[in-house]
């Protein structure tokens, strides 16, 4: 099952629960159709790095390229957040002839499973891409404090660090 979205209104990732224990999702918002996916934050990180580095490229490919400025979109998932599926590969690609960042999600393989799993397209224009990757820095960065002599994220209980032996900090 292919679910393709061209130029969708919202495209963002976003958490729900306590930090140490969030799950992160990107959601899509077209008219009135709203489709969620389950992401690691690793994933977020890498998809919002890359996003960077692929607007670089195309501002000095394309000098003559209007890219709008859209406003950092801070509001909360919309409910119901009911993930279709958990993303296992990603694909980010610049398309010339439309002009948009091409997203592709692909679902993550059971070994079970043979044959295609799900995925989703998304193609988004560079002003949202920006968007997209500033609200995504922002979520990542929202998490856990790193312990300042390990940089291993410290829980609300407490942190076990290796640096001292394993004594709280």
């Amino acid at each position: 099952m292919k679910y393709e979205f061209t130029r969708p209104e919202r495209f963002v990732a976003g958490t729900v629960g306590e930090p140490g224990e969030r799950a992160f999702y990107l959601q899509i918002r077209s008219s009135s159709r709203l489709f969620s996916v389950a992401v690691e934050k690793a994933q977020v990180q890498a998809m919002s790095a890359r996003l960077d580095v692929m607007i670089n490229e195309v501002r000095k490919a394309n000098p003559l390229l209007t890219i709008e400025k859209l406003p950092i979109d801070d509001a909360p998932l919309e409910s119901p957040i009911d993930a279709e599926f958990q993303v296992g590969a990603m694909s980010l690609a610049w398309d010339e002839e439309t002009q948009l960042i091409s997203i592709e999600l692909f679902e993550l393989e059971d070994d079970e499973e043979e044959g295609e799993g799900e995925v989703v397209e998304i193609n988004i224009s560079v002003g949202m891409a920006a968007s997209f990757a500033a609200r995504s820095k922002a979520v990542v960065n929202a998490g856990r404090l790193p312990c300042p002599f390990c940089g291993i994220p410290i829980d609300p209980r407490g942190h076990l660090c290796p640096r001292a032996n394993g004594y709280r900090r």
